[in-house]
C-alpha cells in the first residue's frame, strides 16, 4: 500500500527541509568564521597539524559543520587536508608574504583609485568611515591597547576595498589579507611610530575626499609599500623562515 501526502505535508516536509538546511548552513558559517578568525589569530599556528576531531573540540562545535568548514578554508589556501593525517595550517615563507604584499599594494591602490572616482555623496560616506577606523587607531594606540589598534587598522583597509564597488577585488582581496594578517600579528609589538599609520590613513582619506583617483592611487601605494618594507625585515630579524 502506498501512502501518499497530501499537499498540506509536502509542504511541511520542504519547509522542515528549508528550516534544517538552514540550520546547517548557519553552523557551516560559524564554523568557518571561528576557524579562520583562529588561524589569523595563531590560536592555530602556522604549521599545526591535527585531525578535524581535534579541531572541533577545539573551536567546541561538532564535527561536521567544521569538516565542510575545513574545505572552504582549504579553497581560500589557509589549510591543506593531508589523506589520513588530517589537517595542515599552511604555512608561509618570507618570500609567500612579499608576493602576498606585492598582490595587495596593487588591489588596494586601485580600490582606492576607484573610491575617489565614486560620486560625492559615495564617497562621502566611506570618507567618514574610514576616519573613524583611523580614529580608532589613534585611540587604542593611546590606550596601549595594540590588538584594538591592529584590529581598527584591518577595518580600515578592509573598508577600503570592500566599498570600492568591484565585487571581485572585494573576494580576492579576503583571501590574501587572511594569509598576509598572522606576519603583521607576528610583527606588530615589534614595529616602530605605529602612529605613522593612522598619518597615512589620513592622507589617504584626504585624496578620497578630494576625489583626486590618481592622488588616491599613490598615497595607498605608498603606505603599503612601507608597511611591507617594515614587516619583512622584521620577520628576517627575528628568525623566522616559516609562519
Amino acid at each position: 500500500m502506498v501512502t501518499r501526502l497530501s499537499e498540506g505535508g509536502m509542504d511541511e516536509l520542504a519547509r522542515r527541509s528549508d528550516l534544517d538546511g538552514g540550520r546547517r548552513g548557519s553552523l557551516v558559517d560559524e564554523a568557518y568564521a571561528a576557524l579562520k578568525r583562529a588561524i589569523r589569530n595563531t590560536v592555530f599556528p602556522p604549521g599545526y597539524q591535527g585531525s578535524e576531531q581535534e579541531i572541533a573540540v577545539r573551536l567546541g562545535m561538532s564535527r561536521t559543520p567544521v569538516h565542510e568548514a575545513i574545505i572552504r578554508l582549504q579553497e581560500d589556501g589557509l589549510v591543506r587536508v593531508l589523506p589520513k593525517r588530517g589537517v595542515l595550517i599552511c604555512p608561509l615563507a618570507l618570500d609567500d608574504v612579499r608576493e602576498i604584499y606585492d598582490v595587495i599594494i596593487a588591489m588596494e591602490a586601485m580600490a582606492a583609485e576607484l573610491l575617489a572616482a565614486l560620486p560625492e555623496v559615495t564617497r562621502s560616506a566611506v570618507v567618514g568611515a574610514l576616519a573613524d577606523a583611523t580614529a580608532a587607531m589613534d585611540e587604542s594606540l593611546a590606550r596601549d591597547d595594540l590588538d584594538g589598534w591592529a584590529a581598527a587598522d584591518d577595518r580600515f583597509h578592509q573598508l577600503l576595498v570592500e566599498r570600492c564597488g568591484n565585487g571581485r577585488l572585494r573576494r580576492i582581496f579576503q583571501t590574501v589579507t587572511d594569509q598576509a594578517h598572522r606576519a603583521r600579528m607576528l610583527t606588530l609589538r615589534l614595529r616602530n611610530r605605529l602612529d605613522h599609520s593612522a598619518d597615512a590613513h589620513r592622507d589617504l582619506i584626504a585624496a578620497i575626499a578630494l576625489g583626486d583617483p590618481a592622488q588616491a592611487q599613490l598615497k595607498a601605494r605608498a603606505h603599503r609599500i612601507a608597511a611591507r618594507d617594515e614587516i619583512l625585515p622584521l620577520l628576517g630579524k627575528i628568525g623566522l623562515r616559516h609562519m
